[in-house]
């Protein structure tokens, strides 16, 4: 399992709560089409302006084709800040309680 891990700094709170709303929106069907994540999660600190997406793929290859889909697009709205880093993990270790 690969980890595609995106940070944005610098957002105001409420630009963020109404795209992280549009994000949540549009995710009704699940991922954007050329995405074939796993899962997908988003983390903001409102009050510090930040925002993080982590996205799971099972392949090397799906993570390449969702890398190239997502590096294309942009967040709605203005609201996530500026993108500070995209970094790509391989899954160690995964414990649910």
């Amino acid at each position: 399992m690969y980890a595609r891990v995106v940070r944005w700094e610098g957002a105001d709170a409420e630009a963020m709560k109404d795209s992280v709303e549009r994000i949540r929106a549009d995710a009704g069907s699940g991922p954007p089409e050329g995405v074939p994540a796993k899962k997908l999660w988003i983390l903001h600190d409102l009050e510090g302006g930040r925002a993080m997406a982590i996205t799971l793929f099972e392949t090397e290859e799906d993570y390449r084709q969702g890398d190239a889909t997502l590096n294309s697009m942009t967040p709605p709205g203005e609201g996530m800040g500026q993108r500070v880093g995209v970094d790509k993990y391989e899954l160690a270790i995964e414990l649910e309680a």
